[in-house]
């Protein structure tokens, strides 16, 4: 059952966490200088420094996982199914959430609902590819 988890579900649910801390919740307006927040600076060979905010590794965590989502999609299972189902009813979510939650209009927020699209469309394609070539083998 575990494979039929969406496991762009876990960046979209620390963001949830992330925007519940906030003062006002999830009409929070400082959603955005959360996710600004810088956790590091790194050095570069330039002699510049590189800043690193909460949104931008929320971000990269969300694009490995999604990689791991895609290479998931190729499965022909049954179980694909439910996680493409799945996967669109947390993109429905991300949406409403974008749109009618302050907290969630963030670009942090926006780049992750984009990957939990391209999960769903990513999910279906494939699907439909691996379909009709057993349709095809079959004639």
């Amino acid at each position: 059952m575990f494979a039929a988890f969406p496991l762009l579900a876990l960046p979209v649910l620390f963001y949830n966490a992330l925007v519940l801390t906030l003062p006002q919740g999830l009409k929070s307006p400082l959603a955005q200088d959360q996710m600004a927040r810088e956790l590091v600076r790194i050095p570069t060979a330039s002699g510049g420094s590189w800043p690193i905010d909460t949104g931008d590794v929320l971000v990269f965590a969300a694009l490995l996982i999604l990689f791991i989502e895609l290479l998931k999609s190729t499965a022909s299972r049954r179980i694909a199914i439910i996680n493409h189902s799945l996967s669109m009813i947390m993109f429905i979510a991300c949406l409403v959430e974008f749109l009618l939650l302050p907290a969630f209009a963030t670009s942090t927020f926006f780049l992750i609902t984009v990957m939990v699209l391209l999960d769903v469309l990513a999910g279906f394609i494939v699907t439909i590819a691996s379909a009709r070539r057993d349709i095809d083998i079959v004639n």
